[in-house]
């Protein structure tokens, strides 16, 4: 690995560290601000194609809670990591887990076409459904969510890397705001969230 290179990766873990930071915190205030009626401003419709080609919507699994993960599949570290956690939170739930659908939306679509999500799905839970679409397409989901990201360098053509923040968000079968995990999150802390909403 080149020291320049090395640089570039290290500068990008410390950004999303603080751009996950800085997410979870405007989501919780958002969600301490509301009233209990009324749910965080998180979340809305979207339209992107999963890993098998399918058409996927807000709508598509409305008997089930959600957990959505923002990433990208050239990423290094964070994404994956983060995917592992997921799919060992559901492997601890056992039977618990067919009631929650865990989603990953990239947000290099240049990159990360069908058949490439076709790839980075056989490595998690098969559970998982792994969204792409047009550039507009992902940049709408991200602002639904209050996702940020960007090429960390903006003149490397192929093998670049993308800053953005890191959060897992728990959305209702009605898909709703629940509640959102930073990356420092661990499977049993999952676990034990959904252990107390699901029969």
């Amino acid at each position: 690995m080149s020291k320049k290179f090395f640089l570039i990766l290290l500068g990008s873990l410390l950004i999303l560290l603080v751009l996950s930071l800085g997410t979870g915190l405007w989501v919780y205030e958002q969600s301490k601000n509301n009233n209990l009626n009324k749910p965080a401003l998180v979340g809305g419709s979207y339209s992107l194609l999963d890993h098998n080609g399918k058409k996927v919507t807000d709508k598509s699994f409305s008997n089930k809670f959600k957990i959505i993960y923002f990433g990208y599949t050239f990423c290094p570290d964070i994404c994956p990591t983060g995917m592992a956690i997921i799919s060992e939170a559901l492997d601890l739930l056992g039977n618990k887990a067919q009631q929650i659908k865990p989603i990953f939306i990239t947000v290099d679509p240049k990159r990360d076409n069908v058949e490439i999500m076709a790839e980075y799905h056989r490595h998690f839970h098969s559970s998982f459904s792994n969204l792409t679409g047009t550039l507009d397409q992902i940049k709408h989901v991200a602002k639904l969510y209050r996702v940020y990201y960007k090429k960390s360098d903006p003149f490397e053509a192929e093998n670049y890397l993308m800053d953005h923040s890191s959060i897992m968000y728990v959305m209702s079968p009605k898909g709703e705001y629940i509640n959102h995990f930073g990356p420092e999150i661990r499977p049993e802390q999952i676990v034990a969230f959904f252990d107390r909403r699901l029969q």
